[in-house]
């Protein structure tokens, strides 16, 4: 049996039920035109990932199921399975103050439909409930795993989480249920070595299960978060057969050999009536609905997109929750202080590939310690990437604030105070040209910087989105060296100017100023950081690693103490595996220290 799958990744907008329902139809039509059996979207395609709080207005669950006939037209000769949400029988209000009851909740699921009609819906009974994700607060978890059946055909359907136990629906589905297809539909969100990770689990569970996987994932930017695609098919041995793009919507049609049920042995249904649920037994549900199969197809329909290095994924992560953030925030044209240093100018090459060199503006805000090669290496880089760049010199309005301030700073020797003053006469430049001219204002502070207080409140944080947020600054470095090489065809060449890529690191506060006055070299800095905040380590871990115990002891304070700054910076897009923002979580009133 040859059938014919269409795996659509797309680009869904939270809240844009208008939007993202025209999107699926049309990916419908597009999918019927190729001659698919059976076409699969994202999970939550129709309402977009995450809708957080959005979920606990009864109107837009009640806006999400109108969409569902609106769908079902479009699927005459085609089964479409469609990440959505149902909501249960609820009382006609209940207070948003107290706890949902659980099974008041709605569900998050996906709508099995076909034929012109709904035929069945399918419920995720894994809700995750770590790091950026909070599905509990919102969702109530399914209760049971089906196998549909299209004439002879079995196919088991479930939704992200389910996938990632051993013991989970799909286990069930394909052991008890003799499913040889998984639809596992997906927004799982990108960040480094998250593509590797998902394959290798993917792989255990096609060949654990001896089953054909389908993987749909969910592509674009939403707020801190990118998902990144990189849909696949994998065959029961663990195979890759088809990979769709990354970071790119993308329809991939891949036509798959069925292979006949098997019988599964005693043993195996014994180990299969262990998994947990309400019930052991598999529904078998007929869809009353089958593809005309052809008498004859043979398989021709695959492609397998290249998977692409660590670097160009995180470069591709940043343009890509760039320009999400930019268009879906009805902005257009977004403003970057360009200091001379290697932030802005990473920051400045990211925008413009994401939204066109027209649409980016610099301003460089010279002081009285801005060397010349800053000055000339800002000029360089506009030039280099064809963007407007203007200078707005500071050193009067701070000479004017100093002034203002001598007879308070009286008896006082100059300190950070003078330095940030800098930064934040920049950060008001900055918001009153954003201010005047609707521009989106991108801050530039790396994750080093933000993990330890290194930045300016009110001053370089100021700003509407950080595009490098959870960029390390030795990562910073390999990414615009990267970008310098690129040759690829969908990037225009942009070198970042030599000497930006090499010199010191410094803010240009005071004269002769490194980063390294006040901060360890960053290979050393970043390890720490590394260590403390993605990997939760305590402070003997880290020495036993073999860094000074003192530098150790500073840096670990100092992350401490910048919570309360965090917090009042823009969201920027995540790209580690723990972010400082939704995935780490610190109280700002907090006695203990883990390197006591």
């Amino acid at each position: 049996m040859i059938l014919r799958l269409a795996m659509v990744q797309m680009n869904a907008v939270v809240g844009d039920l208008e939007g993202n329902t025209h999107a699926i139809c049309r990916w419908i039509r597009e999918a019927k035109k190729a001659k698919a059996d059976v076409v699969v979207f994202p999970e939550l395609a129709v309402c977009g990932y995450p809708p957080e709080d959005l979920l606990l207005m009864p109107k837009f669950l009640f806006d999400i199921s109108r969409m569902r006939d609106r769908i079902a037209k479009v699927t005459t000769g085609i089964m479409a399975v469609v990440g959505s949400v149902i909501e249960p029988d609820r009382p006609a209000q209940h207070p948003i103050r107290d706890p949902v009851p659980d099974a008041r909740k709605p569900l998050n699921a996906a709508w099995i439909l076909a034929d012109g009609h709904m035929k069945r819906s399918y419920a995720k009974c894994k809700l995750p409930n770590y790091g950026v994700f909070d599905e509990e607060r919102y969702f109530q978890p399914g209760r049971t795993s089906q196998v549909y059946c299209l004439g002879s055909l079995r196919i088991g359907i479930n939704i992200c989480e389910d996938m990632w136990f051993a013991d989970g629906p799909a286990s069930r589905q394909a052991t008890l249920g003799g499913a040889q297809l998984i639809l596992n539909i997906n927004a799982s969100p990108y960040h480094v070595g998250k593509t590797q990770s998902r394959e290798r689990m993917l792989a255990a569970r096609a060949k654990a299960h001896d089953v054909m996987v389908s993987y749909t994932n969910m592509v674009g930017g939403q707020d801190e978060l990118v998902f990144d695609g990189n849909s696949l098919l994998m065959d029961s041995t663990g195979l890759v057969l088809a990979r769709a793009k990354a970071f790119e919507e993308d329809l991939l049609l891949t036509d798959l050999q069925i292979p006949s049920v098997r019988k599964r042995t005693s043993k195996e249904l014994g180990r299969a009536s262990g998994v947990d649920g309400d019930d052991v037994r598999i529904p078998m549900i007929r869809m009353g609905w089958t593809p005309t199969w052809p008498k004859a197809r043979a398989p021709g329909v695959i492609r397998l997109t290249p998977a692409i290095g660590e670097l160009e994924e995180i470069y591709r992560a940043l343009v890509v929750g760039v320009g999400d953030y930019v268009r879906k925030n009805a902005f257009s044209k977004v403003l970057i202080g360009i200091s001379g240093g290697i932030d802005s100018a990473l920051t400045a090459v990211i925008a413009r590939d994401a939204l066109g060199a027209s649409n980016v503006k610099g301003v460089m805000m010279p002081s009285p310690y801005t060397s010349e090669e800053s000055r000339a290496d800002a000029r360089q880089l506009g030039k280099n990437l064809g963007i407007d760049l203007r200078h707005i010199s500071m050193t009067g309005v701070f000479k004017a604030f100093l002034r203002l301030l001598r007879k308070s700073f009286q008896g006082c020797q100059p300190d950070t105070t003078e330095e940030n003053l800098q930064a934040r006469i920049r950060g008001t430049l900055l918001m009153a040209l954003s201010n005047k001219f609707g521009y989106l204002v991108l801050t530039t502070g790396n994750k080093s910087e933000m993990s330890v207080g290194y930045a300016t409140l009110y001053g370089d944080m100021a700003g509407g989105f950080a595009v490098i947020k959870d960029v390390p600054k030795t990562k910073v470095y390999q990414l615009s060296r990267w970008r310098s090489e690129y040759r690829g065809s969908d990037f225009d060449r942009v070198i970042i100017p030599e000497r930006i890529q090499v010199r010191a690191p410094s803010a240009e506060l005071k004269p002769d100023q490194t980063d390294q006055d006040t901060l360890p070299p960053y290979p050393v800095l970043d390890a720490i950081l590394q260590a403390y905040v993605e990997d939760n380590e305590s402070m003997s871990r880290i020495v036993k690693m073999g860094y000074d115990a003192h530098v150790v002891r500073n840096v670990m304070a100092m992350v401490d103490r910048s919570e309360y700054k965090r917090r009042q910076a823009p969201v920027g897009i995540k790209i580690t595996s723990r972010a400082l923002g939704k995935d780490r979580r610190m109280p700002i009133t907090n006695r203990y220290f883990s390197g006591g």
